[in-house]
C-alpha cells in the first residue's frame, strides 16, 4: 500500500518538474523594473527527461491508479510532443512509456488518437533518416500496440495502419502481433526484436 501511495505521489512531480512543458514567460514592466523577479529555470537535459520516463513507465505498470492520475495531466500529449520534438535518447524510452500509459486505459487511448499518436509514429518508422534503432523501436510499439492495446480486429486503428503503412506492413504487424504467447520473458523479447525488423524491412518498397 506505501509503495502504491508513493508511486501516486510520484507522477504530479514528474509532470511538474522533468516531464514539464515550458512555455515562454511573458514579460511585463513589473520584470523589467524588478518589481517582480522573473523566475528562471533551467530545461530538463536529456539524461532527465529519459529517467523520468522510465519512471512513469514502471509507475503505470504496476499501478493502474498511476496511469489515470497521468491522464490528468494530459501524459500522452506530453509524451507525443516529447517523441516530435526531442532526441533519439527521449524517443525510445517515449515509445516505452507511451505503451505503459495505454493498457487498460481507454481514456489514454482516446487522447492517442485524438493527438495524431499514430501518425507520428508512423512518420519516425518511415523516415530513412532516422536513426536506425529508434525505427526499430517503432516497428516493437506498433507490434504491442495491436497486440496488447488494440487487441480486437477491425478497429479504426487498423484501417488508420493500412492507410498509413500500406496494406503489406499492416498485415505483418497483425499477424506478427500475436506471437509469444507460450514463451518466457526473454524469447518474448528476442521474438520482438525480430518482427520488428521485418516491420521495417516491410517499408523499404514504399
Amino acid at each position: 500500500m506505501l509503495t502504491c501511495l508513493c508511486s501516486v505521489t510520484v507522477i504530479p512531480v514528474l509532470f511538474q518538474n522533468s516531464l514539464h512543458q515550458p512555455k515562454d514567460p511573458a514579460v511585463t514592466l513589473d520584470h523589467i523594473f524588478g518589481v517582480e523577479p522573473t523566475k528562471i529555470t533551467s530545461p530538463s537535459t536529456d539524461s532527465e527527461i529519459a529517467l523520468a520516463l522510465r519512471v512513469l513507465e514502471g509507475c503505470c505498470l504496476l499501478y493502474s491508479r498511476c496511469t489515470a492520475l497521468a491522464h490528468k495531466y494530459k501524459a500522452v500529449q506530453v509524451l507525443l510532443n516529447i517523441l516530435a520534438s526531442r532526441g533519439p535518447t527521449e524517443q525510445g524510452v517515449c515509445l516505452d512509456a507511451l505503451i505503459s500509459l495505454m493498457l487498460d486505459s481507454p481514456s489514454n487511448q482516446i487522447d492517442f488518437e485524438e493527438y495524431s499518436g499514430l501518425e507520428k509514429v508512423a512518420e519516425l518508422l518511415k523516415d530513412i533518416q532516422v536513426e536506425e534503432h529508434i525505427r526499430l523501436k517503432c516497428g516493437e510499439f506498433l507490434l504491442l500496440l495491436i497486440g496488447h492495446v488494440y487487441v480486437k480486429e477491425n478497429t479504426p486503428i487498423h484501417e488508420q495502419m493500412r492507410n498509413l503503412l500500406g496494406e503489406q506492413c499492416a498485415s505483418l504487424i497483425w499477424a506478427a502481433s500475436r506471437f509469444g504467447s507460450t514463451l518466457d520473458a526473454e524469447q518474448r523479447q528476442m521474438a520482438l526484436q525480430i518482427q520488428a525488423r521485418r516491420v521495417v524491412e516491410s517499408l523499404e518498397p514504399y
